[in-house]
């Protein structure tokens, strides 16, 4: 048969320009990344072969072997797994769909070299074999067929695929090594290459030396062979948990936490997870699926279980592997089982045991980790009500008091005498919330503010409305009442206050006018007792929405119109002042209206919401400015 002729999808012309243009120190992953590819063909077959033993019946022990022909210049990555026929040759290697791909390419397209060691984690290992190959041909046969094919390309863009001849199921990819890279065929250099990356590999790897014969008393065993998880502790380095990490994780930063154990009672199964301690590009991904293998007795069931973590744990990669569940076991039959729904709350909670040890022992550590992934962890104090109170009393938050991390109880113990809640800011960032007016007259009183900015933390305080008997309150709710709360460098005898601010009659007067001002476009106008150096800000009435909760909700169309906000005026600020004097002398004019639906415009523009008519207010911007110079 003729071969056909294909083009790489766009994304892997993308990926193949820059692993074949770019220099970058770690080339050997290549061998790494084949060499798990391969052991996840092992696996997928034999987990296969549980339904359907003819798969396997009459075939070698699963192996993976690396053979070097120093006269072709060749080097060969074969195993005996499952194998591809030729459609999911073209979906495997002639796209990318895994999520979050396309972010990493745009990293990679953006110079940071370093990270295209995780290339493993997005499905496409495969190609970092063009890092040291000048062309690259994969033989292979699907199990249970009896046609092989083979795929050849040279990574400038095109791929041919034939049908071929193989003896048995399986895969063997042949790369033609550079000229410049041939020390990747040198048998001593492959050989540390496998002791480092991959020695945990649950099925042996081999390397022949030889040329084409490659006769199995050749074959040299280069690793343990064992899973890494069944073996003691006490057996285990640093550095092989690392590597273990890399290969189910397909990262390449360090795991920033380690959880290895044996469980046994009512439920039997070994146990290693890592945290990373990098954000994989995949986080906030829609799917927000967890990357957890499950296994029963070391055998490979699904990367799916959606049951065995909660998605609040995506962050987590390795292994679970259960000595209970039936190695027969379907993706459809895991969603009903209650042994997983045990394992899965024990996960959860030895996980939490294991971040509060952290968080008590190293909490440097543990505020970089709740940086990089507390927004995820707290969707659990929404989605968990079993744990939920656990995760709240770790998560840590920016707040007014410094620049650092706080917890709830660190906040709790510092709260004023007289003040009986905890406060909080919601906004889309630090910088927003830092400036926001609301906070004003809180700083002036020295009551410390917890600065919200995670989407979740306005559905999880819904839930969560109070921490030892202590209620949330927002800032920017009309009930925030500071005049219980002494203290503070501002604070201004009965007198001073008096003077500063216009008389009840004439501040009554000016709130009235501003209401009529206004109309329809505000729900109240009413002096303020958080304002210090502001004129105006909007804040939500006791019982409606929080400001940022409606504009999320509103953003994802679960609510159809906003609601009227309460307008707060400062008496003390010196255009409020001049406004009430204005009005004690002329009453309601055109130019308090004016300056009114400035006002109204300006407070909005803060709170970050859009102005309704922006024509309108560059004129009156314009006019009051002609009328000050």
């Amino acid at each position: 048969m003729t071969a056909e002729n294909f083009q790489f999808q766009a994304e892997v012309t993308r990926l193949l320009h820059i692993v074949t243009n770019a220099l970058y120190s770690e080339k050997e992953i290549f061998l790494r990344e084949l060499i798990s590819n391969a052991s996840d063909a092992c696996e997928r077959l034999r987990y296969l072969a549980i339904a359907d033993p003819s798969l396997t019946e009459g075939a070698e022990p699963f192996r993976i072997r690396i053979a070097v022909d120093r006269e072709a210049g060749t080097l060969t990555v074969s195993d005996n797994g499952v194998g591809m026929t030729r459609d999911e040759l073209i979906e495997n290697l002639g796209t990318i769909a895994k999520s979050g791909s396309t972010a990493f390419l745009e990293q990679l397209e953006g110079g940071k070299s370093a990270d295209l060691s995780v290339i493993g984690q997005f499905g496409v290992g495969f190609y970092s074999a063009f890092m040291v190959a000048d062309e690259v041909e994969v033989l292979t046969r699907r199990a249970g067929e009896d046609t092989a094919w083979r795929w050849k390309s040279d990574g400038s863009g095109a791929y041919t695929i034939e049908d071929a001849e193989r003896d048995g199921h399986g895969s063997d990819v042949v790369l033609k090594i550079a000229e410049a890279q041939k020390e990747f065929l040198d048998p001593d250099r492959l050989r540390r290459i496998v002791e480092t990356y991959s020695d945990h590999i649950a099925w042996p790897i081999t390397i022949h030396a030889g040329g084409e014969e490659m006769a199995d008393d050749a074959d040299e065993p280069v690793n343990k062979a064992s899973a890494l998880w069944t073996r003691p502790k006490s057996e285990i380095t640093e550095q092989d948990y690392k590597e273990f990490y890399h290969h189910v994780g397909g990262g390449f930063d360090e795991p920033w936490l380690t959880i290895h154990a044996h469980v046994e009672g009512k439920v039997e199964y070994r146990l290693l997870l890592f945290v990373p301690s990098e954000r994989p590009f995949d986080l906030f991904h829609p799917d927000r699926k967890h990357r957890v293998k499950l296994y029963v007795k070391r055998v490979f069931i699904t990367d799916e279980a959606e049951e065995l973590a909660p998605s609040y744990m995506r962050f987590l990669r390795g292994v679970v592997d259960s000595e209970d569940l039936p190695l027969n076991v379907s993706r459809e039959m895991l969603q009903n089982e209650p042994l997983l729904r045990h394992m899965r709350g024990q996960i959860v909670k030895r996980v939490l045991t294991e971040l509060e040890r952290k968080a008590k022992n190293d909490a440097e550590g543990f505020a970089k980790f709740w940086e990089t992934f507390g927004a995820v962890l707290k969707e659990g104090i929404y989605e968990d009500q079993e744990v939920g109170e656990r995760i709240l009393e770790l998560s840590r938050f920016h707040s007014t008091a410094g620049e650092g991390l706080v917890g709830l109880d660190e906040y709790v113990a510092r709260m004023k005498p007289e003040q009986e809640a905890i406060y909080y800011i919601t906004a889309e960032d630090l910088e927003q919330a830092r400036r926001s007016p609301q906070l004003e007259g809180f700083r002036a009183r020295g009551v410390e503010v917890l600065l919200l900015t995670d989407p979740v933390d306005d559905f999880w305080l819904s839930v969560r409305p109070a921490y030892n008997e202590k209620p949330f309150r927002s800032v920017t709710r009309g009930g925030a009442d500071l005049s219980k709360i002494a203290g503070g460098e501002t604070e201004t005898s009965e007198e001073e206050d008096k003077a500063d601010k216009p008389g009840q009659t004439e501040l009554a007067t000016l709130i009235a006018g501003i209401k009529q001002a206004l109309g329809e476009k505000v729900k109240d106008v009413r002096e303020s007792g958080r304002l210090q150096e502001s004129p105006v800000c909007l804040v939500a009435d006791e019982f409606d929405m929080d400001l940022r909760l409606e504009r999320v909700l509103k953003a994802h169309k679960q609510v159809d119109r906003a609601s009227k906000r309460i307008m707060e005026i400062n008496p003390r600020h010196p255009l409020i002042r001049r406004l009430a004097e204005r009005i004690r002398e002329g009453g309601v004019d055109d130019a308090l209206t004016e300056a009114s639906e400035l006002l109204l415009d300006q407070a909005l523009i803060i709170e970050g919401e859009p102005i309704a008519d922006p024509a309108a207010f560059s004129r009156r911007m314009a006019d009051f400015m002609v009328r000050g110079l």
